[in-house]
């Protein structure tokens, strides 16, 4: 048996995560740290993981060391997913982002220093840390350009895990993943807003023009590139390694709009454009190729395929997403130092 410590998995992508894990390794006993921000949802996890023997949650922030240090202690495998984690969120009010995502992240790292039990540690970072694609795909060696105080905070993670391992020869990967959608995920997230607007009949707001374009991917596919990271029989070909997670395929944020109307029978007339966010990426693609060497891993899902999944557990679980449908729009701060709703 393995005790897996996972930080943040009430939210979007450690959920899926856990339940992926759950279901795969019934002899895996899991341990979640979450402190259940606005984006840390226990019903995220499903009744029949919580009332289980092999699962225990624990109210408590990454940055409490003593908490994150004994939870370390008896585990075998960790993944770091804990982090304030939306762009528009940071331009508004970041000093959370730099709490939770830097200082949670060395609390992480020195805890790690004690706990000679832990065999592989990933620490997920993001593509947000590269900026706007200088060279496409962005390959793990793309300059970090950060353009938004959330980015800032991810590459100053990335670079103090980075900084750890090089010092202290730590098993330790770091992986960027690309723009994650499926179930599960918070209104303020473009994928889920623009779903939840289409089933209520409601405009879909576009940033700018439409025309910034990301690589998405599927969460179950992210969830398997990590379970390969966590079972690779040769650890020593990954060890202290960075490695991008994506799908190797940009779309515009007009183009996704545009899907999901044609999926709910509207028009583009359903479409309403507004200015675009501060610290916009203009594009995001990812060289997938270090991911498919070392890992023998590719994405799998289609967009189409992946939209399709994802309207679905939408249109199915009204009752969870209604809860928070309040929180869908953020506010941020306009280069004109004026308040606009995004």
């Amino acid at each position: 048996m393995k005790k897996v410590f996972l930080t943040g998995a009430a939210g979007f992508i450690g959920s899926n995560f856990l339940k992926y894990m759950f279901e795969k390794y019934p002899d895996y006993h899991f341990i979640v740290l979450d402190c259940l921000t606005y984006a840390g949802n226990p019903d995220n996890i499903p009744e029949f993981i919580k009332n289980s023997s092999r699962f225990e949650f624990w109210y408590g922030s990454v940055t409490n060391s003593d908490i994150v240090n004994s939870l370390m202690l008896r585990s075998d495998l960790v993944v770091h997913f804990a982090a304030e984690s939306h762009v528009a969120r940071s331009i508004f009010d970041n000093s959370k982002f730099f709490e939770t995502d830097v200082i949670g992240t060395q609390v992480m790292m020195n805890c790690l220093l004690k706990c000679h039990n832990v065999e592989r540690f990933i620490h997920i970072s993001t593509s947000e840390v590269y900026g706007t694609a200088l060279n496409r795909p962005m390959s793990e060696e793309h300059l970090l350009n950060p353009k938004s105080p959330y980015a800032g905070a991810k590459a100053g993670a990335d670079r103090l895990v980075y900084s750890y391992w090089s010092t202290y020869d730590l098993p330790v990967v770091i992986v960027r993943p690309f723009n994650n959608y499926g179930p599960c995920q918070h209104l303020e997230k473009m994928i889920p807003r623009f779903v939840t607007s289409a089933i209520c009949k409601k405009p879909l707001t576009i940033h700018g023009g439409g025309s910034a374009k990301r690589d998405w991917i599927f969460v179950e596919d992210h969830c398997e590139a990590l379970d390969k990271i966590l079972h690779l029989t040769d650890f020593s070909r990954i060890k202290n390694q960075i490695i991008n997670v994506g799908s190797g395929i940009d779309t515009s944020n007009i183009e996704i709009a545009e899907m999901i109307l044609s999926k709910f029978g509207l028009s583009c007339t359903n479409l309403k454009f507004i200015g675009d966010r501060p610290g916009q990426v203009d594009c995001h693609i990812a060289s997938t190729e270090k991911a498919c060497n070392l890992l023998d891993w590719k994405a799998k899902t289609d967009l189409k395929q992946g939209l399709d999944k994802t309207i679905q557990w939408y249109v199915n679980n009204e009752n969870w997403w209604k809860k928070i449908e309040w929180m869908k729009l953020v506010p941020i701060y306009t280069t004109q130092n004026t308040v606009e709703w995004h």
